[in-house]
């Protein structure tokens, strides 16, 4: 990484940088529909790329202004709008518009994004990843709360080996040291580097999808469901940095 500007948390990257980014996003990409069409074949996996501007009134209450990189409002009909701190609202609109309007769209439903977010990151150290500006690589998959499967907890260790085969160093699976409030649990895929353990990737079972699903049997009424997603959130900068520190072994 080259860090050009003299700021910290911004870094130019380099084309072989580059396309082992695309790499990743392709290879994990592949195995992750792989995993839940192995569990259950009715997965349908799909992509979407969305904005990196949004409405501010999309992002999560968790964020305030202290975080994130909002729009000055030139006027008092401008729309408020913020450079997206992550990709899950705008992959939550697109699937409620799959599904609103797609009558053969159904769960469970895997819809992906890999782009850029920027965070109001603390001043940090280069090292330690904590870019303003990141790339992220964001499995929203969602299923019904009745599901008879616990894909969050068969996902954890095929997720771990898919990481480990492309980075090539320590890997291990903990529990997150922060629980969001829209996730029942969450653990963290972190990469021994040797300065630390760093975080690499979240696996969370979100609950914060915003409709019910409503399902329509052959015979009978309709019927709804709540619905739960099994979000699988890779940091690609984290892993290009710690591939590079392996292959420089």
């Amino acid at each position: 990484m080259l860090n050009l500007y003299h700021v910290n948390s911004l870094v130019h990257w380099e084309e072989r940088e580059i396309h082992l980014r695309d790499h990743m996003i392709g290879f994990f990409s592949q195995e992750v529909g792989r995993f839940l069409k192995s569990v259950n074949p009715a997965w349908d996996v799909r992509r979407v790329e969305a904005p990196a501007l949004m409405p501010l009134e999309m992002v999560s209450s968790a964020y305030s202004n202290v975080d994130i990189w909002v729009q000055e409002q030139l006027s008092a009909g401008d729309t408020a709008l913020v450079l997206r701190p992550e990709t899950t609202p705008s992959t939550y609109a697109y699937m409620q518009y799959i599904l609103g309007n797609h009558s053969k769209t159904r769960l469970p439903l895997c819809v992906w994004q890999a782009g850029r977010s920027y965070r109001r990151e603390q001043e940090q150290a280069t090292k330690h990843i904590r870019l303003k500006e990141f790339w992220q690589l964001e499995f929203q998959c969602a299923f019904t709360t009745d599901s008879g499967n616990d894909y969050h907890a068969a996902c954890l260790e095929p997720v771990r080996r898919m990481i480990a085969s492309l980075i090539h160093l320590p890997t291990r699976i903990v529990p997150s040291d922060r629980l969001p409030a829209y996730s029942e649990v969450t653990m963290d895929i972190e990469v021994d580097n040797g300065d630390k353990w760093m975080e690499v990737c979240s696996i969370s079972r979100r609950t914060d999808f915003p409709q019910r699903y409503r399902s329509q049997p052959k015979k009978g009424p309709a019927v709804d469901h709540g619905v739960l997603v099994l979000e699988i959130a890779i940091g690609l900068d984290r892993c290009v940095y710690n591939w590079g520190i392996a292959a420089d072994r």
